[in-house]
């Protein structure tokens, strides 16, 4: 099974996949950018409250896909330089907060970012969908396919 490093490199990847996907489109869909950006603004957010930071941005901020871009190419750095540091107790380490309803909650870190990486592939298949509906042809952000490729080396 992948590491949590691996599947955060992995997210980082796709992330970027799917923003140059629409960096390069002829007509980015509306909710396909929206979508590119809460990928954003909620890994800035969780890592705002891993940190016990501000969060840099809104959970549904308005960021044009290579500002994004951006953004999770300095997520990625940090996720890196995070995990290459922490020991296992880190990721059963809890974190308290708010959400956005309000509510208090406490999660574990190794949770929260297994969640990072759900929620990136769901929204990221969102993004394929209008891509696709569009005319366009979405990004190949499958894990297995950066395995094959050579773009993701487990174990490394």
């Amino acid at each position: 099974m992948p590491t949590i490093n691996e599947l955060m490199g992995y997210d980082t990847w796709a992330n970027r996949e799917s923003a140059v996907s629409l960096i390069r489109a002829s007509m980015t869909p509306e909710r396909a950018g929206a979508w590119l950006a809460h990928i954003a603004g909620a890994e800035w957010l969780w890592w705002a409250r891993i940190k016990n930071e501000q969060p840099r941005f809104a959970v549904w901020p308005t960021l044009p896909p290579d500002r994004c871009d951006r953004e999770f190419a300095e997520l990625g750095e940090r996720w890196r330089g995070y995990l290459d540091g922490a020991k296992a107790a880190e990721l059963e380490r809890s974190v308290s907060y708010t959400n956005s309803k309000g509510e208090a909650w406490s999660s574990r870190v190794g949770d929260i970012l297994f969640h990072l990486v759900i929620h990136s592939a769901h929204h990221r298949g969102q993004i394929a969908a209008a891509v696709r509906a569009a005319g366009g042809e979405p990004a190949y952000t499958d894990y297995i396919h950066a395995v094959r490729t050579g773009v993701l080396v487990p174990g490394l």
